[in-house]
């Protein structure tokens, strides 16, 4: 089970802020964000080397995907195909709207249930489906402005633990202010170990179990308004904990004018 908290503010110089812990076995092993796809140079994401896939990337035009496990689906099954696969399919396209409408017509027997979040400075979609034993639809829905939190349940379900307790942490939180560098905030919520009263410790943010399943990863993105071309897209990540080692920027130097090509669509 992984997090993804996205914050959506379509008038404000930074209309799209997205915090991603990921959670897995750690001895699967994987590569942080990079170009690693020869067919795909304009992808940069982490990459899972057992199945091929990512769980976040960005493409050169500011799409940003996650792909994050749905309850009692964790792990590869070699019947089906590797939800690392979504991610990719979504960062083919060249904004957040095309993405969810592909992903809209995949047959979603064909993966273990997932949620998903494609977002680029306009527009953001959750993204659900259910598994082998449902119907095969794929379900799409834009997000609301504000902030949206997902595990592997539901966006903002209070039936998650840890969206139950850490949603409000998020809400009074300081947002990230990428302006000027200030993350500090997001980043302290991201490292929590805090869990909630009758739950464990895979509920807390950052997770850490005797079984070899913890977070390996955080990501902190920021996409700038078409309004402010001098910018470019962020995306802060820390190798290993929260917490624990340093946050760095991920290399996007090799991006296209995002704001120009977004502009060119409008």
């Amino acid at each position: 089970m992984c997090t993804l908290v996205i914050l959506r503010r379509p008038r404000h110089a930074w209309p799209a802020i997205i915090a991603a812990n990921r959670d897995e076995m750690a001895n699967r092993p994987w590569l942080p964000p990079a170009r690693h796809w020869p067919d795909r140079a304009d992808v940069v994401a982490g990459i899972d080397q057992l199945a091929g896939g990512t769980w976040l990337g960005i493409n050169n035009l500011g799409v940003v995907a996650g792909v994050l496990n749905r309850r009692s689906s964790l792990g590869h099954d070699p019947k089906l195909r590797s939800r690392g696969e979504l991610v990719l399919e979504a960062l083919d396209h060249a904004d957040a709207t095309d993405a969810a409408a592909a992903l809209g017509d995949l047959d979603g027997r064909s993966y273990r249930s997932f949620n998903m979040v494609v977002a680029d400075n306009r527009d953001a979609y959750w993204i659900k489906g259910l598994g082998p034993d449902s119907k095969g639809t794929v379900k799409a829905e834009p997000l609301p402005e504000g902030l949206s939190m997902l595990t592997s349940f539901d966006r903002n379900d209070p039936a998650s633990p840890r969206m139950h307790h850490y949603l409000p942490q998020f809400e009074a939180a300081r947002p990230p202010d990428p302006s000027t560098g200030d993350w500090r905030d997001w980043e302290a919520l991201l490292a929590s170990r805090e869990f909630p009263p009758g739950s464990g410790p895979e509920e807390a943010m950052t997770i850490i179990t005797e079984r070899g399943f913890g977070t390996l990863s955080g990501s902190l993105i920021a996409l700038p308004a078409i309004e402010h071309p001098e910018r470019r897209p962020i995306w802060r990540f820390v190798h290993g904990r929260p917490g624990e080692g340093p946050w760095q920027d991920v290399d996007l130097r090799l991006a296209i004018d995002v704001q120009a090509g977004r502009a060119a669509r409008r």
